[in-house]
């Protein structure tokens, strides 16, 4: 959920016929991922509790406690590529302070959300690497 959260983020941003098919579902996936993400990590919690602690596993959930603050992230920068165009805010920037400026914000704007959206799709990449070793790490030693 959290990888197509961020494409469907980044394809809002950047892609004019995605943005018209996707709609309001980017904004919707966005908080969709905060919740699954909310629910995954007490789950998470619940079984480590209950296969105990290697160091496999504590390295995994480690990684996975981080994935929270990236998901409230993904959810601002989707809702806020959504509302980017929505609002028309580049024309309303350019019409204010000119094109330069509102040039400016658009690709500092675009760099943030572009971050967000990589940033935390390579930390779920972590996460399940970690998880693989958690579980498969004798197998392929």
């Amino acid at each position: 959920m959290v990888p197509l959260a961020a494409l469907c983020a980044v394809a809002t941003l950047l892609w004019p016929a995605a943005r018209r098919r996707l709609g309001a579902a980017t904004p919707v996936l966005g908080l969709a991922a905060v919740v699954l993400v909310f629910f995954t990590q007490q789950a998470g919690d619940w079984l480590l509790a209950r296969v105990g602690h290697m160091s496999a596993i504590l390295a995994h959930a480690a990684a996975g406690r981080t994935l929270l603050p990236w998901a409230w992230g993904l959810l601002g920068a989707s809702l806020a590529a959504w509302l980017w165009h929505r609002l028309s805010i580049w024309a309303r920037l350019a019409a204010r302070w000119g094109t330069g400026w509102a040039a400016g914000v658009a690709c500092v704007f675009m760099a943030a959300v572009l971050a967000v959206c990589v940033g935390i799709t390579a930390n779920v990449v972590v996460i399940g690497e970690a998880g693989t070793r958690a579980v498969w790490g004798a197998v392929l030693v």
